[in-house]
Parts: structure tokens; sequence; C-alpha cells
């Protein structure tokens, strides 16, 4: 439910932004891109506190905290009058956020170890299942009663997840100790057995976020251009947002079967190297059933990428240093996050849509040569595992 929440307004918003004012092209880039971005910069920002806060009074409390205030920010969202107000908003947002990643971390302490990667194996299809589900209810809701009935349903989402959160889950919480929370920076990291792999995956998921969110900002107006502003263009949007979401669902299970086998650092090459190969067609693409392919095949790729990134920080951390390991990682997704939508934004605005599909090619381009460099050790270390 939390992914179908987070995700069933987000194909939609430059469209939302788009009825706002009279803009050109280049303000509708601008604007999009920020107000994606805004979000997930207070996120980053914020969420370490948050963290703090979660060892110290546990993690229930910050679902709790999470669910309610995005019910209301995003409910408010559907009765903005200017793109001003819609950007504070998101700002306000970033400060609600980390539902999905507070379960993570609840999940995998209250659950037994033994049954961990069950545990949140289901949890990460669920979320996967939601993002999936989002852009096609979205589209269906937006297309039949507008845009601002998306953010109400959202709104009313999340407020259901709060009462789900605050009658069935439970939690036998106990405070990390105090020396562990303040255990932090360059000191952490020093205490690694592999410090230059573990800070190259948090460099990796940040570029992978934010190629991955580079395209977001103008997805919905580039679909618009392919059609000619002919058609269902919001029905469509959806579609083309959620068919990555299809693929990944299908093809991930398949690729971390074959990590364990190969390498989890081969899989990451092997999706990093087909991704560069994608995103540079879609740049030509002369019809929508051509973008759809390439968007799919785009998500068997992300199948092999977040997966992989995750499982050699599982692999890789100490057990008693893992959640502040995967703590770390969620405030590098965030800021991919932010750097993606101004990226494409700032692309788009200059030289078309289409170039921004270019520059998120060289991006990936750079994470691969970046991953190389990062697991050469594990040429050598790989097997002892």
């Amino acid at each position: 439910m939390a992914g179908v929440g987070f995700s069933l307004i987000m194909p939609f918003m430059s469209l939302y932004i788009d009825t706002l004012g009279d803009f050109n092209r280049a303000e509708l880039s601008f604007w999009s891109g920020l107000t994606y971005s805004a979000t997930f910069f207070v996120t980053a920002v914020i969420s370490p506190w948050w963290g703090r806060l979660a060892d110290r009074k546990g993690r229930k409390l910050m679902l709790l905290r999470a669910s309610f205030g995005m019910a209301i920010v995003i409910g408010l969202m559907g009765t903005v009058t200017s793109v001003y107000q819609l950007v504070g908003l998101r700002f306000l947002q970033g400060i609600f956020s980390g539902y999905i990643s507070n379960a993570t971390a609840l999940m995998a302490t209250e659950a037994p170890r033994e049954k961990s990667g069950q545990v949140l194996g289901t949890l990460s299809t669920g979320g996967v299942s939601g993002t999936l589900l989002g852009p096609l209810i979205g589209g269906v809701i937006a297309s039949v009663v507008g845009y601002r009935y998306t953010f109400f349903t959202t709104g009313t989402i999340m407020l259901v997840i709060f009462f789900l959160s605050l009658i069935f889950v439970k939690e036998d919480f106990k405070p990390v100790p105090l020396q562990k929370q303040n255990r932090t920076g360059s000191s952490f990291f020093k205490a690694l057995a592999h410090p230059r792999l573990i800070i190259g995956m948090l460099i990796t998921t940040m570029i992978i976020q934010a190629s991955n969110n580079s395209i977001s900002p103008i997805l919905s107006l580039y679909v618009r251009e392919i059609l000619h502003g002919q058609g269902n263009v919001t029905l469509v949007s959806g579609v083309i947002a959620a068919l990555p979401g299809v693929a990944t669902l299908l093809a991930a299970p398949q690729f971390g079967r074959l990590g364990d086998r190969i390498g989890s650092d081969k899989i990451l090459k092997i999706g990093l190297a087909c991704a560069i190969l994608l995103y540079l067609p879609m740049a030509a693409v002369q019809n929508i059933w051509q973008l759809a392919i390439l968007r799919f095949l785009v998500g068997i790729t992300d199948a092999c990428l977040v997966p992989s990134v995750q499982s050699l920080l599982a692999k890789y951390s100490p057990s008693e240093s893992a959640g502040m390991v995967f703590s770390y990682n969620q405030s590098f997704q965030s800021i991919g996050n932010v750097m993606g939508p101004f990226i494409g934004s700032t692309v788009s605005s200059l030289m078309g849509y289409r170039q921004v599909f270019i520059s998120t090619s060289v991006l990936v381009l750079i994470n691969f040569l970046l991953v190389r460099k990062n697991t050469t050790e594990l040429n050598h270390t790989h097997g002892d595992l």
C-alpha cells in the first residue's frame, strides 16, 4: 500500500504542474525537477536524525509518524492553487518520509535471523508490486476524475496504513547502545574490512537513483510529445511509467539466484552495461510502442542493479554494522533522488527531452566504470565467502 501511495502521483506530477500556471517549456522542466527533488533533498538531510530517534524510541513510532504525516501533506497537495504551494508541501513531505525504510529495519530486527531473507524478500515484493500498481491506478483515477483526486486517494491510503500499523504492528523494541549510536563518520568506515567496496556501493546506489530519476520529471511530457498531444496521455504515461516495475518484478528473483552462483558484482556490471545500450535508443523512438519496449527492457536491467548492491552490502558488512551501512545507503539513495530530477530538468530545458536519455546513458557509463574499479578486490575475496 505504501508503494502504491508513493508511486500513484509521480508519473503525473509534471502534467499537474502544467495546470497550475502558464509555463513555457523551460519553466515547466525547471518546476518539474524542483518538485520531484524537494522531498528527497529534505529526506537526505533529515533521515540520519530520524534514524537516531528510531534507535532510541523504536521503529513502530517512525512508521506512525511517517504514515500520518504523509496522509495529511499529500492530501493537501490536491488543494494547491500555485506551484509554490506544491513545492512547499513536497519539502514538507520529506520531513515525514521513511515509511518503507523503517519497515525494512523493523522487519530485519524483529524476524528470526534464519528467516530474515525470506521476510525481507516478501517485504520487497510488496514494495515493488505497489510501485507497479500505483501508476496504473493513478492513471485511471486522473483520466476519469482529474489529477487532484490522485492526491486525495494517496492521502486516504496513507491514513489507512497509519491505522494498520497502529493496530497490527508489534515491536519488541531494544534500544541500540549509545556508543553504537555515536559511531558514525570516517571512524565507522575505517573499522570495516572492505571500506572501499562499501563506499563504492553507496556511490553506486546514488548514481543508480540519479539515473532512474533523471527520466521521471520529463517522462509524461515526452509521452505527450510522442503522441503529439493526441489520445489519453495520462493513462499512457501511467502504463509507460509502470512497465519497468513489471519487468523488475519478473526478473529480480532469477537474477538474485544467478548472483548467488556467479557473484552479485558480475550481475551488477552486466545490468549497467545493458542499461547504457538501452537508454541511448530511447532518445530516437518514433512511436509509443518503441518507448514501451525499451522501458520494459530497462526494468530487466533494474532487476540487476539495486538487489545486487544490497546483496554486496549485506555480504561484506559485519552483522553488527549492517544497520548503520543500510542507513547510509538510504541517505545516498535520497541524494541520488535529488540529483536525478535536476539533471533531467536541466538537460531538457536546455536541449530537449530526447537529450535526457543520452545524458542518462553517460551517467550509467560513469557508474559502470566506478563499479568495475571498486569491485576489483572481490576477485581475490569472493571465493572465500
